[in-house]
């Protein structure tokens, strides 16, 4: 009994064809390894010089991610594109994703504004859920960057997701993520009920958020007289 292909990107009929796209598909997924180790580094020296000068880290923690064979799969599929690696490169944006999580809310815009003023770097889109958070409560600063990288065969501009939140964002944006996409969960009784409550937890970071930026202002005015 023949059973259902799990992977339908990984297209074995063709041998060579095969091994060609894999070979491909490899060597691209490693420049955009290298692309958010470039972006990470220079995060990282930022929140080092930021550190000396003004004696505490902007930057709580960095996380890093590549997306899936299947997610990239299933993302070209929407679009109506093929899966190949020329398609990956001109039709997503979010291959390569960093994830800044810093402690107050200046700190997103200050950290932005600092990779965004790098001469090497590129500002090809910015969302700022921020001021404009979207409809379920979610919160976070994003950009498009596209970044040089040297490898053997010369220079390549690579595209990387750069996600900006504070502590409370990222707590709530993890959470929310795990309680609303359970397989199901819009067709569960009190489905309302849960994305009204999922609502109130998100004012109620934002609100915290506010009050613990009010808190470091008062200090820093404490520190200026």
């Amino acid at each position: 009994m023949a059973t259902k292909d799990t992977k339908p990107w990984l297209d074995t009929s063709d041998p060579q064809k095969f091994i060609n796209n894999t070979a491909k598909f490899n060597d691209l997924m490693m420049m955009y390894r290298c692309a958010i180790r470039e972006v990470r580094t220079k995060l990282e020296v930022l929140d080092d010089e930021f550190s000396v000068e003004n004696q505490r880290n902007p930057i709580s923690f960095i996380k890093t991610r590549i997306k899936k064979p299947e997610s990239i799969y299933r993302k070209l599929q929407k679009l109506g594109c093929e899966f190949t690696p020329d398609n990956i490169v001109t039709q997503l944006h979010d291959v390569a994703g960093i994830r800044v999580v810093c402690a107050f809310v200046d700190d997103i815009y200050t950290i932005a504004d600092l990779l965004a003023s790098q001469d090497d770097i590129t500002v090809l889109q910015v969302k700022d859920y921020i001021k404009n958070p979207k409809p379920n409560g979610y919160r976070s600063y994003h950009m498009i960057i596209e970044i040089p990288v040297f490898f053997s065969r010369g220079k390549t501009p690579m595209k990387v997701e750069i996600q900006i939140r504070t502590n409370g964002m990222d707590f709530w944006a993890t959470l929310e993520h795990q309680l609303r996409y359970k397989k199901g969960i819009e067709q569960m009784d009190g489905y309302e009920e849960v994305s009204k409550e999922l609502m109130e937890c998100a004012v109620a970071v934002i609100n915290m958020d506010n009050e613990m930026q009010n808190i470091k202002n008062k200090i820093g005015k404490f520190h200026d007289i």
